[in-house]
């Protein structure tokens, strides 16, 4: 089966030439950037102008202490030169509780920089806190740029010279809601910066990118840790703790993974407000950002309606995907065999994931995920070539043929696959496929060419009649 076959006025050729026009999904990455952790009390606008400096609304925004619990990462660009910026939770060195785990965060994030952006809320002056983040600070021989938020006007920028009593040198006045002296600020920054990037590192695409999903408190968080290997995300029973997505990278089975633990999705998106609007926002941006999905589900738990959710925005996004059994520990026999009959009747969609059963908590199998994002990886990848494709489609026609539509027999005339990540192939034919034959076809590549663990899309370019001149 060749195009030259059956098409005599160059049809396939001019639709193969608009789909090698088409951009393909690769995403290309890149290695560590100069990191810039931006630090201080609750509610002093750290988050309002990570988003000033990212140049979009990123980082969740609301009038209220406690927004931000982790430590989350944003690439930023100034001048031509990129670096990441890590936004903090409130470090309050007397905070109790929850509280105490955000300042902890913050306080990691710190250490790892190379840059500490001190935000101080210039309106209310220095407080108690201020005094005592400062004195670490100090301590920790860090490039420190102190940055009084809030100022609006001139008068305001003599007043934040107090800020001098800090020790951490001169105070840099802005307004990180309206933008005022931003720029003059990232100048600084700029300065500070190690004067040579570090080197690249890992693969020629950077790190494979991973993204943790799942409905609120399933254990995306544990698992970061626990592949982590420490605790580099907040976990606690209350649902809801991450907010923010959150980028780590990981080493894991012998190669470094872009870990991205995600807000929990929650079971209707439009009633959310405030923090968790935004928060739901970030999970979704974060999935497009991804290469390949880990849905955790609840293997304890019957399935819901939010898990099937789940997985639809995932088969929607077009991205491999694990499906983790999570909390397999607590799972006895006659759960299982519920298990079993659950995921037959209701993950129908979705027999291509790939699917392991672990527990966060204990540990319990993690170590099998590696294979599982790999083999999902390869297959998101995968590219069959035409000659094959045509070759195998061929013997399926002959053995099946379309079933017949109109009182005519529709043909395949050629097939080609399109892109991958996710991979695509378009059938060109003489008439319309029905959805099922459609289906049929998909089964069949799967069972040829594998494609465990990635979406595959199968469409058709039917072949008008034109009118003879």
């Amino acid at each position: 089966m060749s195009a030259g076959e059956y098409d005599d006025d160059g049809w396939i050729e001019d639709e193969l030439d608009e789909l090698e026009g088409e951009p393909t999904s690769e995403q290309q990455d890149s290695g560590p950037l100069p990191v810039v952790a931006v630090v201080g009390r609750p509610n002093v606008g750290k988050s309002t102008l990570v988003n000033r400096i990212i140049g979009r609304r990123e980082a969740v925004v609301e009038d209220v202490p406690g927004v931000t619990r982790d430590r989350v990462t944003y690439e930023a660009n100034w001048r031509g030169r990129r670096f990441t910026l890590v936004d903090t939770g409130g470090w309050d060195p007397d905070a109790t509780g929850m509280a105490l785990k955000i300042a902890e965060q913050a306080q990691i994030a710190a250490e790892l920089a190379d840059v500490i952006m001190f935000v101080v809320d210039a309106s209310v002056g220095i407080t108690d806190s201020d005094e005592a983040v400062g004195a670490v600070l100090r301590r920790s021989g860090k490039p420190v740029v102190l940055t009084a938020n809030k100022v609006d006007n001139q008068m305001q920028e003599l007043e934040a010279g107090e800020l001098w009593s800090l020790g951490l040198g001169e105070p840099y006045p802005v307004s990180a809601l309206h933008g005022r002296a931003s720029g003059d600020l990232l100048d600084v920054v700029l300065d500070a910066l190690p004067a040579t990037p570090p080197q690249t590192f890992g693969e020629r695409r950077g790190p494979r990118r991973v993204a943790l999903l799942g409905k609120p408190n399933v254990g995306k968080s544990s698992l970061l840790n626990r592949v982590a290997g420490e605790e580099r995300v907040l976990v606690d029973p209350m649902a809801g703790t991450t907010r923010d997505p959150v980028d780590e990278l990981v080493e894991l089975g012998g190669k470094t993974w872009r870990f991205i633990d995600t807000a929990g999705i929650r079971r209707r998106d439009r009633e959310l407000k405030g923090a968790d609007f935004y928060a739901a926002m970030r999970t979704r941006a974060a999935l497009e950002r991804a290469e390949v999905a880990i849905v955790l589900i609840d293997a304890s738990e019957v399935l819901t309606e939010q898990d099937l959710r789940i997985l639809s925005l995932v088969i929607e996004s077009g991205r491999a995907m694990v499906v983790a059994f999570n909390k397999w520990d607590l799972v006895d026999e006659d759960r299982r065999y519920y298990l079993e009959k659950e995921i037959e009747r209701q993950l129908v969609r979705t027999p291509w994931a790939l699917r392991v059963n672990i527990s966060a908590r204990t540990g319990r199998h993690v170590e099998k995920l590696v294979p599982a994002l790999e083999l999902a990886i390869e297959s998101w990848g995968t590219r069959v070539p035409t000659a094959r494709l045509n070759q195998f489609l061929t013997e399926l026609v002959q053995a099946t043929p379309p079933p017949v539509r109109g009182g005519k027999q529709p043909k395949i005339l050629f097939a080609t696959q399109a892109s991958v990540e996710p991979p695509k192939f378009v059938l060109f034919t003489s008439g319309f496929l029905e959805e099922t034959y459609r289906r049929f076809i998909e089964r069949r590549l799967r069972e040829e060419f594998g494609f465990a663990g990635s979406p595959i899309e199968v469409s058709m370019k039917i072949r008008e009649k034109r009118k003879k001149k």
